[in-house]
C-alpha cells in the first residue's frame, strides 16, 4: 500500500496544478491476467483470471457545469473535454478517452439520466497498454465507478461489472465480460472462477509452491483497432448455429457455443465429438454457411453477421469450436486440481496451460511468432507451463514457475528474450514480473 499512497499523493499534486483544486475522491480498478480460459467468456463459458497489482487510478472532482474534463498523467494521451449530456463515442478510433466515455455512458444509460453534472478527472495508469492485461477494461470500470460515486447511486459489484461489460461494446469490442468482472470481483490472495448467466465468482486457491510470472512480448495489440477479435466472436456464433441446426435445435435463437451444450444436456467431451461429426476442418465460405442454415446471403449479412464482419470471406468454424469446448474443459480441470491439490499439482496445472497455448496457436490462431518464442523460452528456463494471455496477437504470456526457480527463471528469460534484441527496454520492470492475486476496484475519499 505505501506505493499506492505515494501515487495518490503525486496524483493529487498533479491534479491541483492541472485544475487548480483538490480532488474529492479517487477510484482504483485493477488490470488482470487470465490464467486459463482464453476466448471463451463470450461463448458463455467460465474463465479463471486474477487481478494484478497494476491498475488505473482516477482523481475526481465534481463541478457545477456540464463539462466533463479528462486529463492523463501520461503526455502521450491528450486532454479531452465534452458535454456530459452529449457523449459521442467514435468506434473508428480507439482513443484513450473513449474508454472512459464507455463507462460514463453505461451508467448514464442504466439510470436513464439526462441532466448530469460535469467533473474534472485526472487518470493515471501503470498497466502496460495493449499488453493483454486489460488496461482498456480497467479504465472503463474505473470510469463506471467514478460516475456512480459522483451520482451518489448504489450498485452491487456484480451490477457494475455487467453494466461495464455491456458499455465497452460502445467502442466496437464484442467482449464477453471477464475483464470487467474480475476488475470488480477480485479479492487479494485468490484467483477467481468467473461464471456467466448469472454472473458469479468463486475463489480458486492457487498452489503455494508456485509463482505466476507475466512476460510482455512487446508486440502491442489493440483489440478495438483490429478485426481479428470480432471475426473470432462471429466464427463462434456461426459454429454454434451450425451445430444447433445439425442437432435439430432452433438455431436462429442460439448465439453461443455454451447454449448448444446446455440445450443438448451433454458433456464438453461429447460436444467435441459432435463438432467432429457436424463440422469440417476446411474453411466455410459465406455461401456454404447460407446453404447449411437455409438462408440467403442477404439474411446472413443483415440478421447474423455484425457490421464489421460482413465482408469476411472465410470462416474456420471447426477449429474455433474445438478450441472453445476443449478450453472450457481445461478451466474446470484446472479448478479441480487446485481444489484437490495432489503432490504434482504444479506439473498438472502447467500441462493444462501448455495445452491451452497449443490450442490458441493452432486452433484459434490468436498467437504470433514473438509469443510462441517467449513461451518456448519460459518453458526452457523452468516454467512448468506457459501460454499467451489476453486476446493474443501480441501482449503477454503467463507462466507457472516453481517458487524455488523464480530468480534464475527471471534472469534467464530476461537475457534470452529482452537483452538479445532491441525490445523496448523502457518497459523493463513492466515487461517481466512475478504477480500474486490482487484486490478489486475501490473508492478512496479525500481525507
Amino acid at each position: 500500500m505505501p506505493v499506492l499512497f505515494d501515487r495518490l499523493m503525486k496524483l493529487k499534486e498533479m491534479f491541483n496544478s492541472k485544475f487548480g483544486s483538490i480532488p474529492k475522491f479517487y477510484v482504483r480498478a485493477p488490470g488482470r491476467v487470465n490464467i486459463i480460459g482464453e476466448h471463451i467468456d463470450y461463448c458463455g463459458y467460465s474463465v479463471l483470471p486474477m487481478a494484478v497489482e497494476q491498475d488505473m487510478l482516477i482523481a475526481v472532482e465534481p463541478v457545477e457545469t456540464q463539462t466533463l474534463q479528462l486529463a492523463n498523467t501520461n503526455p502521450l494521451y491528450p486532454d479531452f473535454s465534452t458535454n456530459a449530456n452529449n457523449i459521442q463515442i467514435d468506434k473508428t478510433k480507439p482513443l484513450w478517452h473513449n474508454y472512459f466515455l464507455c463507462g460514463f455512458k453505461g451508467i448514464q444509460e442504466h439510470f436513464g439520466l439526462s441532466n448530469l453534472t460535469g467533473m474534472n478527472c485526472l487518470v493515471d495508469g501503470n498497466i502496460p497498454p495493449s499488453s493483454g492485461l486489460s488496461s482498456s477494461s480497467a479504465l472503463v470500470c474505473c470510469a463506471g465507478l467514478v460516475t456512480v460515486t459522483v451520482l451518489g447511486m448504489n450498485l452491487s459489484k456484480v451490477e457494475l461489472a455487467e453494466i461495464c461489460a455491456k458499455s465497452e461494446r460502445y467502442i466496437g469490442t464484442e467482449g464477453g465480460g471477464m475483464d470487467q468482472s474480475i476488475s470488480f470481483l477480485a479479492e487479494e490472495g485468490t484467483a477467481k472462477l468467473i461464471e456467466f448467466s448469472p454472473l458469479r465468482a468463486t475463489d480458486v486457491k492457487l498452489p503455494s509452491g508456485a509463482v505466476f510470472v507475466i512476460a510482455n512480448s512487446c508486440v502491442e495489440m489493440n483489440k478495438a483497432a483490429t478485426s481479428h477479435f470480432n471475426i473470432r466472436v462471429m466464427e463462434c456464433r456461426l459454429a454454434a448455429k451450425l451445430l444447433a441446426k445439425y442437432k435439430g435445435l432452433q438455431w436462429d435463437k442460439i448465439l453461443r457455443l455454451e447454449e448448444v451444450q446446455a440445450k443438448l444436456g451433454v458433456s464438453l467431451e461429447e460436444m467435441l465429438g459432435i463438432v467432429e461429426d457436424a463440422l469440417h476442418p476446411s474453411p466455410y465460405s459465406p455461401e456454404e454457411v447460407c446453404r447449411c442454415l437455409g438462408i440467403s446471403l442477404q439474411e446472413l449479412r443483415t440478421q447474423v453477421l455484425s457490421p464489421n464482419t460482413q465482408n469476411v470471406l472465410i470462416f474456420k468454424l471447426y477449429q474455433r469450436a474445438k478450441h472453445v469446448y476443449s478450453e472450457a474443459a481445461r478451466v474446470l480441470q484446472f479448478k479441480k486440481i487446485c481444489e484437490e491439490a495432489p503432490d504434482n499439482t504444479v506439473q498438472l496445472l502447467g500441462d493444462l496451460m501448455n495445452q491451452s497455448h497449443v490450442s490458441c496457436r493452432d486452433m484459434y490462431e490468436c498467437s504470433c511468432p514473438e509469443l510462441d518464442q517467449l513461451v518456448d523460452i519460459c518453458r526452457k528456463f523452468g516454467a512448468q507451463g506457459s501460454r499467451l494471455t489476453g486476446a493474443g496477437w501480441g501482449g503477454c504470456t503467463v507462466s507457472i514457475v516453481p517458487a524455488d526457480k523464480l530468480s534464475s527463471f527471471l534472469a534467464n528469460v530476461h537475457e534470452a528474450y529482452y537483452q538479445r534484441s532491441d525490445r523496448n527496454l523502457t518497459f523493463e520492470k513492466q515487461s517481466l514480473f512475478a504477480t500474486k492475486p490482487g484486490g478489486g476496484a475501490l473508492v478512496f475519499l479525500e481525507a
